[in-house]
């Protein structure tokens, strides 16, 4: 990830809606949740909504996909890795102290995670 791309991910994530929004779809990941049920949770109008996702769409950080209807959207886990690594990189100086305690506060977000080598 380049300077150029981390500010437009970040840009988008700079609302309160948007920010909600993309939590929300963290929070429903591997399934996605339909644009109309995000509106309601997040409690905005759906026309609103949906300049919101395009936002965040443009931004790569959620996708989208009909199912029937419905319109299916996924936040985009890898992207959110990309912006994540793009923001610790380089972490500390290099200090594998210094850098121990974000590390530590990362991990129970996902217990059941393996470390990988």
């Amino acid at each position: 990830m380049d300077n150029e791309s981390a500010i437009g991910a970040l840009g988008a994530l700079a609302q309160g809606t948007r920010l909600d929004t993309f939590r929300l779809l963290v929070r429903h990941e591997p399934h996605g949740i339909a644009a109309g049920e995000i509106a309601r949770r997040i409690d905005v109008p759906q026309n609103t909504m949906s300049a919101h996702l395009a936002i965040l769409a443009r931004a790569g950080l959620v996708r989208s996909e009909r199912q029937s209807r419905s319109i299916i959207y996924r936040a985009d886990l890898e992207r959110l890795r990309e912006l994540t690594l793009f923001l610790i990189t380089d972490c500390c100086g290099g200090s594998a102290d210094a850098c121990a305690p974000l590390i530590a506060e990362l991990i129970p977000c996902c217990p059941d995670m393996v470390a990988v080598p």
